[in-house]
């Protein structure tokens, strides 16, 4: 078997080929284990490379530190059309340790809770393709200098949303490396390899710019001839990734053990027999843990899920696509009757949008309130009859004023059904777009960023969502009337997408694993509950031990904290992602594991974030 190449190769390599038989640790460590925990499967990993990061370099941060992270801008590129591979790493940290923590100096992070110390080691990356997909996700290892051979560990994760491979950095990384643990990630099929259709670019292994018929392309569509505009693999790989999180998770975990094999010759083989493995992600990432976790073999040991977007077959359970799609056409109307909302956005810009919404739903027989005012609480009724409450439809207002509801549904409409570049059913399709939203070439500058800047679903990075049934007033009317009806309608698109949601349905935990789930009940974009009080029921269910920490006044996002508003009314969810990986761990040693808590966090407001406010459970 070929090891992992020392150098960044620009050739395409040689297949990586491991099975539980047949591991190059016969050469390694002279022997080879065949213990009945090492569960690993037949896996190929494509384009596997390796780099050492020392001496201003770093596996957490890239050097940046905290100091670094909190700068406003990114870091730039010595030439914005042609970033090396070691200038896009750099960038694409920051860009996911902004996106998902708050950095800000009232909020703790460094000195209250989590570390951004420096971590030399060194990293592994290659492809991976879980049986029967078309498309590779990514993997990757992190391997510290300092693991701890006396306590073998790998942290596993998933990126959260569709975010590219550091897109779980803030979360597994910054638990894991500094304690000795190799922390392996993966994509889960999303993340940010999008491709220019109008150039036939996409990108490499490294994260650089490559042509289509490049060896080591990470994503690479099927498309019409004259194909014009952006494609991104969450939305056109025709793979529903969802269905498969699971298996990412654990291709992962396996693509550690040889990154360790590797790295450490000395004390291989690496097996799950005498490695301490443990999942965590949130949001997306946390739901692909616990999709991990109902699979067969005793390769996972614990599990910690944060605000898991998990879909169970169970009462009072939603899918994300259905109470996504109902929230982006009822939420804009229903907010103008809900008090106290968190800005921003700022009501008074949005509201004239708000008050259209409510009179098209009016128009359509959907609300036969009066006025505006009547319609608006007519929404609301509605949507706490489906079950959000005033918290999540209160943060939930950052979704709605930001049109995320609209992004999400469009992106996973197209994943759910398996629909390819231009063939989704609701006309709406990416591209480059200008100050005026028409679509256009993406510049090389531009495009360069993409693999480092790019959050996996547009809009964003210079990437819109365009739709030609954009018309005033209500601009977004026509499309989300479309996209809804993919939900609750009839037809072979409606079909087609229902029967990819029922894929991702999910399974209790296999029994005896430890399993914690941690989520914010104001959460505003995956409400409690649709998803973390019928996981936790239906597994209990199942007779499954799972326990479940509730903590108020913590939404979603922690990195828009940063917005003096939401860090004044919200706490970040990290701490207790944290905690929680502390006494799983500590389990595994012999303590026990935490009781179920609802935990009255309380708001810091103007003052800086303190224990007391986070008020952790011991």
């Amino acid at each position: 078997m070929r090891q992992f190449p020392h150098s960044n190769p620009t050739t395409p390599s040689a297949r990586l080929v491991a099975t539980a038989a047949t591991l190059a640790l016969v050469v390694l460590a002279g022997c080879a284990s065949t213990a009945a925990r090492d569960a690993r499967e037949t896996v190929m990993f494509e384009q596997p490379r390796s780099s050492l990061h020392r001496d201003g370099d770093d596996l957490l941060t890239a050097g940046l530190g905290l100091d670094g992270l909190r700068q406003m801008v990114p870091p730039a590129f010595a030439d914005a059309a042609a970033p090396t591979a070691a200038e896009l790493r750099r960038r694409a940290l920051w860009s996911n340790w902004r996106g998902i923590a708050d950095l800000g100096p009232a909020g703790g992070y460094g000195t209250l809770y989590g570390s951004v110390a420096a971590v030399p080691g060194r990293e592994f990356s290659a492809y991976a393709t879980v049986p029967g997909a078309t498309h590779p996700h990514r993997v990757l290892a992190q391997v510290p200098d300092a693991f701890d051979a006396a306590k073998r560990c790998v942290v596993v994760t998933a990126s959260s949303g569709s975010r590219g491979i550091y897109g779980s950095i803030a979360v597994a990384g910054a638990w894991g490396l500094p304690r000795g643990c190799a922390v392996a990630y993966t994509d889960k099929g999303a993340g940010s390899d999008y491709f220019d259709l109008d150039a036939g670019l996409g990108f490499g292994a490294d994260g650089r710019v490559a042509a289509r018929d490049a060896g080591d392309i990470a994503f690479a569509p099927d498309a019409a001839q004259g194909a014009t505009g952006v494609a991104f693999k969450h939305a056109h790989s025709q793979d529903n990734p969802e269905a498969d999180w699971g298996r990412h998770v654990k291709q992962a975990a396996e693509f550690a053990l040889h990154a360790l094999d590797e790295a450490l010759p000395a004390q291989a083989p690496f097996t799950f027999d005498n490695t301490r493995v443990i999942a965590v992600g949130i949001s997306n990432g946390g739901g692909a843990v616990l999709r991990a976790a109902e699979l067969e073999g005793d390769w996972l040991d614990a599990v910690v899920a944060g605000e898991p977007n998990v879909y169970v077959d169970a009462p009072g359970a939603r899918a994300l696509y259905d109470y996504t799609t109902e929230a982006a056409l009822l939420m804009p109307c229903a907010l103008l009757a809900v008090d106290q909302l968190p800005q921003p956005p700022l009501l008074d810009q949005v509201r004239p949008l708000y008050a259209a919404r409510c009179a098209s739903l009016a128009a359509q027989g959907l609300l036969d309130g009066a006025d505006t005012a009547a319609q608006a609480g007519q929404a609301r009724e509605r949507l706490a009859d489906s079950g959000w409450t005033d918290e999540a439809l209160r943060a939930g207002a950052l979704s709605a004023g930001f049109d995320l509801w609209r992004a999400v549904a469009a992106t996973y409409a197209s994943a759910y059904g398996r629909y390819g570049v231009g063939e989704g059913p609701c006309g709406l399709s990416y591209a480059a777009q200008g100050s005026d939203f028409r679509p256009r070439a993406a510049t090389a500058a531009e495009r360069a960023a993409w693999w480092s800047d790019a959050s996996g679903i547009p809009p964003g990075s210079g990437v819109g969502l365009v739709d030609v049934g954009l018309a005033p007033p209500d601009l977004a009317w026509t499309g989300l009337q479309c996209l809804r009806g993919l939900s609750t309608g009839q037809g072979p698109d409606a079909d087609r997408v229902r029967a990819g949601i029922a894929a991702t349905r999910a399974a209790p935990p296999r029994a005896g694993l430890p399993v914690v789930v941690v989520h914010g009940l104001d959460d505003g974009l995956i409400p409690v509950a649709f998803s973390s009080a019928p996981y936790v029921g239906h597994a209990r269910a199942a007779g499954r031990d799972v326990r479940y920490w509730q903590v108020r006044n913590v939404q979603h996002f922690d990195g828009f904290l940063a917005f003096p508003d939401y860090g004044a009314r919200y706490l970040p969810l990290l701490p207790y992602v944290y905690e929680a990986l502390d006494r799983v761990d500590a389990h595994l040693d012999g303590a026990a594991l935490p009781v179920d808590a609802v935990i009255e966090a309380t708001p810091r407001g103007a003052a800086a974030l303190g224990v007391s406010h986070l008020a952790m459970p011991r």
